[in-house]
């Protein structure tokens, strides 16, 4: 049940970082520029919570992390839900000639905090993972299985907002995804109550060491730290920028002036999932050769 639960919450780091991007475009009907404000604030946490995750893992272990980051990522989605219900009358400041009302600060708030869940569990996922199959081939290939999976729930996300949503109106809120919402709450709830229930091994805290000496170089003193750095930022950036505007852009057509790029969208993550899902099933010294082949 543990590594039943610990998939899910694979799928829930993709599901609640792509979320962001079809909401936005719900957002977007009131405000013009706020349709990738989710996903700065979603991003925008890792930059507070990075390091103070890792710390956690070294201080309170795998599983206390884990169990703190569903509950923050309930609280955030939580939040989400609730700009749908309350708020809408508010004003509280205006940017240009737009007054931005209540309902969108707390929005932003719950994305912001689902940043901090999200950051926590990419930080934990994959090693407990690996923990919990034993760690070798085994570990391996259930991470693999868990990528599958977490690519899968960043596919089908966008599609299960438009299924329920439709047609994008002026009077479309939150409030018609409540339902996804609500479920992704209940797997985090699931995922709290199996993982508390579950002894996870936690090598690490076992090793007690006497005085540490703190070293005379910061992280930042390597050159391939700066330089992997400025490498992820961009690549993140291309990887949420150009989908996100993609979903914008097709939600704003309603698909008259591009039929063919839902197509073209699912054709492209075709090879990444049978990358995944093949080296997910195939030993780990073949891995690498699998995933590349399947334009990973």
């Amino acid at each position: 049940m543990a590594i039943i639960a610990m998939m899910f919450l694979f799928g829930m780091i993709s599901f609640v970082t792509n979320l962001a991007a079809p909401i936005g475009t719900i957002w977007a009907n009131n405000y013009s520029w706020s349709g990738m404000l989710g996903n700065m604030m979603n991003f925008l946490a890792y930059l507070f919570m990075g390091i103070p995750a890792g710390a956690m893992l070294s201080k309170i272990g795998y599983k206390k992390t884990a169990l703190i980051a569903m509950a923050v990522g309930f609280v955030g989605l939580f939040l989400q839900w609730l700009s749908g219900e309350v708020g809408a009358t508010t004003s509280v400041f205006t940017v240009g000639s737009d007054v931005v009302t209540l309902n969108f600060v707390i929005y932003l708030l719950g994305a912001f905090i689902c940043g901090f869940c999200v950051c926590m569990l990419n930080t934990v996922v994959n090693p407990m993972l690996n923990l919990l199959g034993g760690g070798g081939n085994k570990g391996n290939q259930l991470v693999q299985t868990g990528g599958t999976l977490n690519s899968l729930a960043g596919t089908i996300t966008p599609l299960v907002v438009g299924m329920l949503i439709g047609t994008i109106t002026a009077s479309t809120t939150v409030a018609d995804v409540a339902t996804l919402l609500f479920i992704a709450m209940a797997i985090f709830v699931f995922a709290f109550i199996i993982i508390s229930f579950v002894n996870i091994p936690e090598p690490h805290m076992g090793q007690k060491s006497g005085k540490v000496e703190k070293s005379k170089y910061s992280a930042w003193s390597f050159r391939h730290t700066v330089l992997g750095v400025v490498g992820i930022f961009f690549y993140v950036g291309i990887e949420i920028g150009i989908p996100g505007e993609m979903n914008a852009w097709i939600s704003r057509d309603s698909g008259q002036n591009c039929p063919h790029s839902w197509m073209s969208v699912r054709e492209m993550s075709k090879p990444l999932m049978t990358g995944w899902s093949s080296s997910g099933i195939t030993p780990s010294w073949k891995n690498w050769t699998v995933r590349r082949s399947c334009g990973w």
